[in-house]
């Protein structure tokens, strides 16, 4: 055992993922070779190699940083939108000691977490209130558990939507105790449908943001306005899910007509919940915001303790929001500065990188897309290289660059395997060159 952990191959693995489990793969090695070669043990370089590999493959079990060359922005499987900068310092600065995370420093007495970035997300929304939570299901979850258990919702037939992982809206609104009315057909709802629906029973009007799919042709929907109107009159809370959570106009960034938040307070919606690592650009966190009397009620729902967010979270978040308030602070969050990076750059890039990479890899324009359920069918030009090898079939290339160093991210089309530089920061090509120079030796 001393022999291995002095191997210098070996000892560099105790630092990263502790002595006890480096100890756990010697043994599991040492027992293999006892088990299956008693009579012919193995050279010990040998030994140090598998060694090696086992502990690489622990190593990954964990959470590692990869390289997005996929050109999806809010990648959801590589953890959707990255922090800016400033994000990154505050969360660092506030989780590296103590806080006045439930502390009023004026007063010496208790406060409330949910203070730290409401004034922010009041200034940057135009609503009266606001709350955060842990992601934008656990937001809806809080606000149906508050206002429609045992009652009814009143939605809509063609946002009956299923998010990723399976998840389906009348499934969240089953589990929360409400009871699902379905109003119009999949193509055309009417105001009319929703004042027929309305009851001793309803809770809720709802609208639900249809992040992946579309609907077009022979179509009609309820204007937002009316809706909030009609819940007015009749005395019922409506709530808008309105999933990605821009705070600005996306058109300017390339992107189609996104619905803002501001636009959804503005229409009178009592609540409207989104999440913060969408087109907000922030951490992980579902963001409520509406009403004074109606987030009130949310709060005092004691279901908010099990949904509350930590101190990094919130300490990141109130980074992100700031920007949205200093001039030119927009592109310094990480998507919107890829949604703007100059289609020249990208090519200027996309040609160094395949100089340097080799005659299997072509400088290429590709399509780019937002992801993260927002506009999914939009493609964003962009550049980035294909590399087609007589030698390495695309799905291999692709493995040997998840397995390389940087983690890279590819993805393949037309028999090519594409590496697309939107995703990509600027700081980081060479990286990805020595990558795929690797990948392809």
């Amino acid at each position: 055992m001393h022999r291995f952990l002095d191997e210098p191959d070996i000892a560099a693995y105790a630092a990263l993922i502790g002595t006890t489990v480096v100890k756990a793969a010697v043994d599991d090695v040492l027992r293999d070779v006892r088990r299956h070669s008693p009579g012919a043990v193995p050279e010990f370089g040998e030994l140090v190699g598998r060694v090696r590999a086992g502990l690489a493959a622990r190593a990954d079990d964990g959470l590692v940083g990869v390289l997005n060359a996929t050109g999806v922005l809010l990648h959801t499987n590589l953890g959707r939108a990255p922090l800016a900068a400033e994000a990154l310092e505050a969360a660092a600065e506030i989780s590296s000691g103590y806080s006045n995370l439930e502390f009023d420093l004026a007063s010496g007495k208790r406060g409330t977490r949910y203070s730290r970035v409401t004034p922010l997300l009041v200034a940057l929304t135009g609503a009266a209130d606001a709350l955060v939570v842990n992601n934008c299901a656990a937001a809806v979850l809080l606000v149906l558990d508050t206002y429609a258990k045992d009652r009814e919702v009143v939605v809509s037939r063609n946002q009956l939507i299923e998010i990723g992982g399976g998840f389906r809206l009348p499934e969240v609104l089953a589990r929360s105790g409400a009871t699902l009315v379905e109003v119009g057909a999949t193509n055309k709802v009417y105001l009319a449908d929703f004042e027929r629906a309305l009851g001793v029973r309803t809770a809720l009007l709802l609208r639900s943001h249809t992040s992946n799919y579309r609907i077009e042709g022979f179509t009609a929907d309820v204007a937002p306005r009316d809706l909030a109107a009609l819940g007015r009159r009749a005395g019922v809370t409506t709530l808008e899910d309105l999933g990605g959570g821009a705070l600005v106009d996306v058109r300017a960034y390339g992107l189609p007509y996104e619905r803002t938040v501001p636009e959804a307070v503005a229409d009178g919606i009592d609540l409207v919940a989104f999440s913060g690592d969408k087109l907000l650009g922030g951490p992980q966190a579902g963001i409520i915001v509406g009403g004074t009397a109606a987030v009130a009620r949310l709060r005092a729902n004691p279901l908010l303790r099990a949904l509350r967010v930590d101190k990094a979270t919130l300490a990141a978040l109130g980074a992100t929001l700031r920007l949205y308030l200093r001039p030119g602070g927009v592109t310094e969050i990480p998507l919107y500065g890829m949604l703007s990076a100059p289609l020249d750059d990208l090519e200027r890039r996309a040609r160094e990188l395949a100089r340097r990479a080799g005659d299997a890899v072509r400088a290429c324009e590709t399509q780019a897309f937002a992801g993260g359920g927002s506009a999914p069918m939009t493609a964003l030009r962009s550049w980035g290289v294909a590399v087609r090898s007589e030698d390495i079939a695309p799905d291999v290339l692709c493995a040997r660059l998840r397995a390389g160093r940087p983690r890279t991210i590819a993805r393949v089309a037309n028999g090519e395997t594409i590496l697309d530089l939107r995703t990509v920061p600027v700081a980081r090509d060479a990286e990805l060159a020595g990558a795929l120079l690797a990948a392809l030796a």
